[in-house]
């Protein structure tokens, strides 16, 4: 592939860490202003070159960092905007809820044994008082005076670890028109009650949710799975794809008259993958629900499924462990056998992966997948036409920690591609550089990329906001 090297503007720096960047038009102006939202709880925007604050719910968001070290996945995890927010005003959330604190679904960290059946098959129990934290996706106007406010709560859920809540998860398809919810697995590591591939659980899901029907709950119940939504929820609900770990968003790239979709899966040991795909086949949630009540197989013709907790990107989920005669070499087991056998046939393959070790020359073993966004603009030609995406920390960047930016373009024949990292010319001196989010403009042709100096949510102030430019 060709090797790309590009510039890094800086457009905004010293704030808290930004999860989030969208551009939209805000009601009676004429240009698009870039937003960014924080993992505390502000939400900012540049106007003429000054940043000004858009929305504040920090006293909303539930203290991070303090029993992890400082490291957090929770907060504010997601902002989109109506599609038709300069008429309407609509816009959504997504955040961890203050005081919904738990002690969690499991009382110490889990691994998989495989020659252990009781550790392949555990299930969250007790799910009323054995949570985490809750998480609730919201839907608020800014009002004709110029100030936001909330007007009602979509969904209310009960996650049961701290991680694997999503980033960017929220999202407008220009296809469909609807919100599209990306919720992780729910976190700890193995997804150790596979809640991914039950059809029934929230987590590790890709959910359509029609904001546009009128519903009369304005705050529904507190829930794990889709049973415990009333009806009248169900209906606002459908499933495009399951089998996911985490994932940081999902963007829309058109394609003559139709969209190809990526989305990257946050791989456990090995790798991370980046997945596309064009043709699929939602499932209604009601039809999930009757499903299972008349205890039958629902209609999977074309529905997505990622693979996880079975399979890792392209590979079989492995456990990692030292060699007991070889202490330099690794010895793999595979974590879900019989899981990655009954997957193999029907899950999606993906478009590219990159592996946490990796020394050829021209890649890098990667930590975490950050950021997936196409781009259609054409300043950055040999950018054009492809898929962007983001890992947090290269492993080979010490003592200065450096993210990876990197790239790759779907094949005509959808078979796999290889990726090429891009060259960035940008100087951080002796400070450490986290890519920590991506984002883009409304029609594709910007790329921005938040950078942090800190893997904590507790060190502040440590953000800045680039622009990706030639």
């Amino acid at each position: 592939m060709i090797k790309v090297k590009v510039g890094l503007r800086p457009i905004v720096s010293n704030i808290n860490l930004p999860t989030v960047l969208k551009t939209t038009i805000l009601p009676g102006d004429s240009i698009e202003r870039l937003f960014i939202a924080t993992q505390v709880g502000e939400i900012f925007y540049i106007g003429n070159g000054v940043i000004r604050t858009f929305l504040d719910i920090r006293p909303r968001i539930m203290k991070l960092g303090a029993s992890s070290g400082g490291y957090d996945e929770r907060g504010l995890l997601g902002l989109a905007f109506h599609p038709e927010f300069y008429y309407n005003g609509l816009f959504y959330l997504h955040y961890s809820v203050a005081g919904t604190q738990g002690p969690g679904a499991l009382p110490e960290s889990f691994n998989p044994d495989p020659c252990n059946p009781k550790t392949l098959n555990l299930r969250w129990i007790n799910r009323e008082t054995q949570y985490d934290h809750i998480d609730t996706i919201e839907e608020w106007i800014l009002q004709s005076n110029g100030q936001p406010q909330k007007r009602r709560t979509l969904l209310n859920l009960r996650r049961p670890f701290s991680n694997h809540n999503g980033v960017n998860s929220l999202n407008f398809s220009p296809e469909t028109g609807k919100l599209v919810l990306t919720t992780g697995d729910g976190g700890s590591g193995h997804d150790p009650f596979n809640l991914s591939q039950d059809d029934l659980e929230i987590a590790g899901k890709i959910i359509e949710i029609d904001v546009d029907k009128n519903i009369s709950f304005n705050n529904p119940p507190i829930v794990t799975r889709f049973n415990e939504l009333p009806t009248t929820i169900q209906e606002t609900l459908m499933v495009m794809a399951k089998g996911v770990r985490n994932i940081p968003g999902i963007s829309f790239q058109r394609f003559y008259n139709q969209y190809i979709k990526y989305a990257g899966n946050v791989g456990q040991n090995l790798v991370e993958s980046i997945f596309s795909f064009v043709q699929y086949k939602p499932i209604p949630v009601t039809q999930l629900v009757q499903a299972s009540f008349m205890n039958s197989e629902p209609d999977k013709e074309g529905f997505i499924n990622f693979g996880w907790r079975g399979w890792e990107g392209a590979f079989p989920t492995s456990i990692i462990s030292g060699c007991t005669e070889n202490q330099t070499l690794d010895e793999k087991a595979i974590a879900y056998y019989n899981e990655a056998v009954t997957l193999s046939a029907s899950r999606l393959q993906p478009l590219t992966s990159y592996f946490h070790k990796d020394t050829r020359p021209d890649k890098f073993g990667g930590t975490a997948l950050t950021g997936v966004q196409a781009y259609m603009g054409n300043t950055i030609p040999d950018l054009t036409g492809s898929v962007v995406f983001t890992d947090l920390a290269r492993k080979d960047s010490q003592p200065q920690v450096r993210g990876a930016l990197a790239y790759t373009t779907v094949r005509p024949n959808g078979e796999q591609n290889d990726f090429s990292v891009i060259q960035t010319d940008y100087d951080f001196g002796s400070r450490s550089a986290y890519y920590v989010s991506l984002g883009t403009n409304l029609n594709q042709t910007s790329l921005y990329l938040a950078v942090y100096g800190s893997m904590k949510v507790t060190d502040f102030n440590q953000g800045t906001v680039f622009e990706i430019v030639p």
